[in-house]
């Protein structure tokens, strides 16, 4: 039996949001009213100004130091053919982005963005999650201590996105195990008939494994995670804590930040997402969890770039909301 012992500073966290101020959102709300009122409506980008208003505790929101945080892990899961690129690919894909060749980062150097990429002991592959448990709990602890470690510097908005393969079978058995569905229901279907079927029928067998222990979501997580998804946890949670909002990305940031709604309704009111996918899994992960994409560009899972782009959005929302005129009478 599990102590539970090593999640309960966690569980402390969730007991204790803080929640956005409502006096800087009164205001935002009276300053939309009157901007509205001398033009064209602003619609949800003056939902959005609202909402970073109350997180930022400041009546004319500001975004200034935006960070796009990508974290990677590897997975025992991946000997069992589940995809077309090979485990080692996932530490070539952390060089690309690191040596500024992504897609990611011509985003961030266009927009002045920050950008971290967070290597999680690519070398040590967690569990296979079909067999047992991704990690125990104190690696799934320590590993969402980092995460949250990773807000640290400044930042007035963080994005959360994630590299590696296997990474989206792995959060794909997550959502199954707290939201339920079918395996297909959480996947996108490869070319390659056969492997689709190995994913679906690995992710059953990880889901039926762990059944009996996933009631408890962080639990679930150090099951059926990976350490990029209890990071991306521990990132969520922190930026919480400093009332900063975060734009999430694919399924693997969405099964992330699903823990922490398993956990408490509330956890996610600071967090927004990025952009949809071709993915009916990020799509259900969506749904489940009452998200709206602020775009809708049809870009692939990975690398924070769907969620870079749903800020640019926020960030011109504030800037529209901070900075247009009101006329005097």
């Amino acid at each position: 039996m599990t102590s539970g012992l090593p999640f309960d500073d966690y569980r402390d966290l969730l007991r204790r949001l803080p929640q956005p101020d409502a006096k800087a959102r009164r205001e935002a709300e009276g300053r939309l009213r009157l901007l509205e009122a001398q033009g064209v409506g602003l619609g949800r980008m003056g939902e959005l100004a609202v909402w970073l208003a109350g997180w930022q505790g400041r009546s004319e929101p500001q975004i200034a130091r935006p960070m796009v945080t990508i974290f990677a892990g590897t997975h025992g899961i991946t000997r069992h053919d589940i995809s077309t690129r090979g485990q080692d690919e996932t530490q070539a894909m952390v060089e690309f982005c690191a040596a500024g060749g992504a897609a990611i980062n011509q985003i961030c150097a266009a927009n002045d963005f920050g950008l971290k990429v967070f290597d999680l002991a690519l070398h040590m592959p967690v569990a296979d999650i079909s067999q047992g448990p991704a990690f125990d709990e104190r690696g799934c602890a320590v590993t969402m201590a980092f995460g949250m470690e990773a807000i640290a510097g400044g930042a007035d908005l963080i994005c959360v996105g994630s590299l590696g393969v296997g990474g989206e079978t792995v959060a794909a058995a997550l959502l199954m195990a707290l939201h339920g569905k079918a395996a297909l229901d959480w996947i996108k279907p490869e070319g390659d008939a056969d492997m689709t079927e190995r994913r679906i029928r690995l992710i059953d067998q990880a889901v039926a494994l762990h059944g009996g222990h996933v009631k408890d979501p962080l639990e679930a997580l150090r099951r059926l995670g990976g350490r990029e998804i209890a990071a991306i946890s521990g990132a969520i949670l922190a930026a919480r804590m400093e009332r900063i909002p975060v734009v999430l990305d694919g399924i693997v940031s969405l099964a992330a930040a699903a823990v922490l709604h398993a956990v408490r309704e509330d956890a996610l009111d600071h967090c927004v997402l990025g952009h949809l996918t071709a993915n009916r899994g990020q799509r259900n992960a969506a749904a489940a969890l009452g998200l709206k994409p602020l775009v809708d560009l049809d870009i692939g899972e990975g690398e924070g770039v769907g969620a870079a782009m749903g800020a640019l959005v926020l960030k011109n929302a504030a800037q529209v909301h901070a900075s247009m005129t009101i006329r005097q009478n």
